[in-house]
């Protein structure tokens, strides 16, 4: 595999680093971040250019706040200057190098890919009966904090070898324990890391049927002892080359039976319904529309317009039917 190197010249270029601005601040321009840092916008570029030429640049101290939904999770949260603005800069030269030792079957924060992505792959694959009779379906046991450094940077080094680069990825991968859910980059981190495996999936083990969102992983597969042997050999494999442990929680079954939750769709040979738990915030909110008066049909389709995304691809109209307001319910386009 070739490996790329000279690159931390294009990553602290004064252009480079006016592009990762622009784009860091996408969909924020109000934040309080980014209006301190417009109040020295030019001169902070500028800063920040010297910072890394001089490798002055150090990691800010991390904001950690907790969420609840869907789960309990630690949020890393950096400040916008300096730190978004690197983690920018770096992704703007290396995201191409990245993505393209990614298998075609991951899907989590890849652009032209994602959710919908991942669900035409999955519908795709339904339509194979034969070969997709059961299904293996696992996710790792706290993987982002269990992401091991030593290995991650292992990794990182199978496709870069410029030293400047390394020592500002190695910094940046040192800053916080584990991979820091909330960190630009840490999505990638969290690709590359699996990457290899999921190589090894499709390439040594010859599975034709394997779909990857982030730690989230579906193995269909025409026999279910296969399934059993393949997830045995993959908790071998994550021990010993990645030092991740699967959740116990990991389940085999015939798609027959039951269909396959995942990336907020349930998916069967013979139809694809809308998650549960999403369908059921889709009809709370629905519920307090109707009973609103004097709210237009405009407003109405706004509101519901996220929802009418996961309806458009799941067989759904049986559901919106008897939720949508009926007046409404004829000139809705899903």
């Amino acid at each position: 595999m070739k490996r790329i190197g000279d690159i931390y010249k294009r990553i602290i270029d004064i252009d480079n680093l006016r592009l990762a601005d622009k784009n860091a601040r996408r969909g924020k321009p109000l934040s309080y971040g980014v209006r301190v840092h417009d109040k020295n916008r030019e001169g902070n570029i500028q800063k920040l250019h010297e910072m890394l030429e001089n490798k002055t640049f150090k990691t800010s101290e991390y904001d950690i706040f907790k969420i609840y939904e869907p789960k309990e999770r630690d949020i890393y949260r950096l400040p916008y200057f300096p730190d978004r603005i690197v983690h920018h800069a770096i992704m703007n030269i290396l995201e191409p190098v990245w993505v393209s030792i990614f298998t075609s079957d991951t899907f989590s924060c890849i652009k032209k890919r994602g959710i919908h992505g991942a669900m035409l792959k999955m519908k795709t694959a339904m339509r194979d009966v034969e070969n997709t009779q059961y299904c293996l379906k696992i996710d790792i046991r706290k993987f982002y904090p269990s992401i091991d450094h030593e290995v991650l940077k292992r990794i990182v080094r199978r496709k870069i070898k410029c030293r400047d680069s390394l020592w500002l990825l190695d910094h940046i991968i040192d800053s916080a324990d584990g991979v820091p859910i909330g960190n630009y980059l840490s999505q990638y981190f969290a690709n590359l890391y699996l990457t290899y495996f999921d190589h090894w999936i499709k390439e040594t083990v010859g599975l034709k049927y394997y779909f990857r969102y982030a730690d989230d992983m579906v193995f269909l597969h025409r026999n279910k002892a296969f399934l059993h042997e393949l997830l045995v050999r993959i908790n071998d494999y994550l021990n010993s080359e990645l030092k991740l442990s699967l959740k116990s929680n990991y389940q085999i079954f015939p798609i027959s039976s039951r269909g396959i939750d995942f990336v907020g769709f349930v998916f069967y040979h013979t139809h694809t319904r809308i998650r549960k738990s999403i369908k059921k915030n889709f009809c709370r909110s629905v519920s307090k529309l109707n009973k609103r008066e004097n709210i237009t049909e405009k407003e109405y389709k706004q509101r519901i317009s996220c929802w009418l995304g996961w309806a458009k691809y799941s067989n759904s109209k049986h559901l919106l039917k008897s939720i949508i307001k009926k007046e409404y319910y004829g000139n809705l386009r899903f």
